[in-house]
């Protein structure tokens, strides 16, 4: 196992464009820590200046004790699983398991040893004399993720690897590398653009957006108290809904208690009512513009005089409500997220 300690860790590319910037992260031995963030913002690029494929503009990467900054990826002692499982197709599930291995030149029994404890503990023991082409997505992403833990590294990477991978597998897999890693204790860094893979995977969630950290925290610290309005507006789904504080002024509708200053207020879909509640409370007048069955639940769109954009309220089953009903929403005080909408960050 291993401490990463990153330092103002930045990365600029020719030209001036800054992919990470100023990162200060320390992770525990041990820990799972999951980057997630849409679409480049920078977690692939951070994950792979840990691996030692991306050089470091400025700041210090220490894994264990010692600074990496100029060690090549073999001299880390890491392990990386990559999105696109990267297997040697004219090998076998065993030749792929071992080939790293036998580049170290460790003995043939050492090797034997830790193929069939990674085979049998990724349940692939039955394929070792297959090529990858004869195998599932799911068995191929577990031998993929033997052949980093063979290495018995002192860390994981994860580079998004249950992304070509079907729904109901990628849950399956999920849990099987939270099962792992608790079982094996190794520190492990996870990428991820998928929030329920972050919620669900987490020790600590780290959001990125633009290069830079927005928030770092367990998965239910970001969720129940988003430090920022890209947090509150990228965890969780349906997405928070905002409502600018003005609006709510004018119309009578803004909450005693709520600190001085607010100018947006966000509210979870979930914590929305269409029973009053008690004490002080959020109180909102539309009409129902769209029923949205979703199994177990249903989402229901809420349209707004001058908001362009609707209040989403999620219900168990199927709502009693029909579109094109008025209908009155409530929220009660502590359910409500002050934000500040020129900073962006969150008001105590």
């Amino acid at each position: 196992m291993a401490r990463i300690v990153m330092d103002g860790l930045s990365k600029v590319y020719p030209g001036g464009v800054k992919a990470v910037t100023g990162i200060d992260l320390d992770i525990a031995d041990g820990e799972m820590i999951v980057l997630v963030g849409p679409s480049g913002c920078g977690k692939s690029t951070l994950l792979r200046m840990v691996a030692g494929l991306e050089t470091i503009t400025e700041g210090t990467l220490s894994i264990g004790d010692r600074v990496v900054n100029t060690l090549e990826p073999a001299q880390r002692d890491i392990a990386m699983v990559f999105q696109n499982y990267a297997l040697y197709p004219h090998m076998t599930v065993y030749g792929n398991l071992a080939y790293g291995l036998k580049n170290q030149g460790l003995p043939k029994d050492e090797i034997d040893r830790r193929v069939q404890e990674a085979a049998a503990m990724l349940q692939i023991a039955p394929f070792l004399d297959r090529k990858p082409r004869a195998l599932s997505g799911g068995q191929r992403q577990r031998v993929a993720m033997g052949r980093a833990l063979v290495r018995e590294p002192s860390a994981f990477l994860f580079d998004e690897p249950l992304s070509n991978l079907d729904a109901k597998l990628r849950v399956q897999m999920r849990v099987e590398i939270r099962q792992l890693q608790r079982r094996l204790g190794t520190t492990s860094l996870y990428v991820t653009h998928d929030q329920l893979e972050a919620l669900t995977l987490a020790d600590r969630l780290v959001v990125l957006n633009g290069g830079m950290i927005e928030q770092v925290g367990t998965p239910m610290e970001v969720f129940n108290r988003p430090a920022t309005v890209f947090v509150a507006g990228f965890i969780g789904s349906p997405a928070m809904n905002m409502l600018d504080a003005d609006w709510l002024r004018a119309r009578g509708g803004m909450p005693e208690g709520l600190p001085g200053g607010t100018t947006l207020v966000g509210v979870r879909p979930d914590d929305l009512r269409m029973e009053p509640v008690e004490g002080p409370s959020l109180t909102l007048t539309g009409q129902v513009a769209l029923l949205e069955p979703a199994g177990a639940e249903s989402h229901v769109y809420v349209a707004l005089d001058d908001i362009a954009e609707p209040l989403t309220l999620r219900v168990p089953g199927l709502p009693t409500v029909l579109e094109g009903a008025a209908i009155t929403l409530h929220a009660p005080l502590a359910a409500l997220h002050p934000f500040d909408k020129a900073s962006g960050r969150r008001l105590s």
